[in-house]
């Protein structure tokens, strides 16, 4: 007689077995694992098919060969763009490898990486910067230090200034403000 629970087994896994444990942590990884995880860094692949519209967050390295309309943040993680992905985002994060393609602006703690191939059309904001012959760029790159990195809205405001004494009258002495 057919039992659904066995009908859901693995091919080759007799009846009544349990199903295989998870390899232990530090074990080496096989070669179907690979794409979830390199060593103790995991990583997620977002497929050609798939598109995501709206806000993306993760707490680790992303690649992306679909398409992302919206937002991307991975403050503390790699973004790599394939060369089968279509970015037209916000993205910030601590590292962006580009071979595909970015409609937007780009914010790397890190650095931004634009390899053969790729396209940027944004700003970058990031320490370091490289783009490789044959990549395509437009846009401004601001090279700020790893610790200042951040996006734009987020800068102090400038001190502000006396405004210049009107036409005719006296200039006044300059105060002492306490310090």
């Amino acid at each position: 007689m057919w039992k659904r629970d066995e009908a859901v087994k693995p091919a080759g896994q007799p009846a009544g077995t349990p199903p295989p444990a998870p390899p232990p942590a530090g074990a080496p990884v096989s070669r179907a694992d690979e794409g979830r995880s390199i060593g103790s860094r995991e990583m997620v692949n977002i497929g050609k098919s798939v598109v995501i519209k709206g806000e993306l967050n993760g707490s680790e390295d992303l690649t992306v060969e679909g398409h992302v309309e919206g937002k991307i943040e991975l403050r503390d993680h790699v973004l790599t763009i394939g060369p089968n992905g279509k970015i037209k985002a916000e993205v910030f994060a601590k590292s962006v490898v580009v071979l595909g393609e970015v409609i937007g602006n780009v914010t790397a703690s890190e650095k931004v990486d634009i390899r053969d191939n790729g396209s940027v059309d944004g700003d970058i904001i990031s320490p370091r910067v490289a783009i490789a012959e044959g990549a395509h760029f437009r846009g401004s790159v601001d090279m700020q230090k790893a610790a200042a990195a951040r996006p734009a809205a987020q800068k102090p405001a400038e001190p502000s200034r006396p405004a210049a004494p009107a036409a005719g009258s006296q200039p006044q002495p300059a105060q002492k403000v306490g310090v």
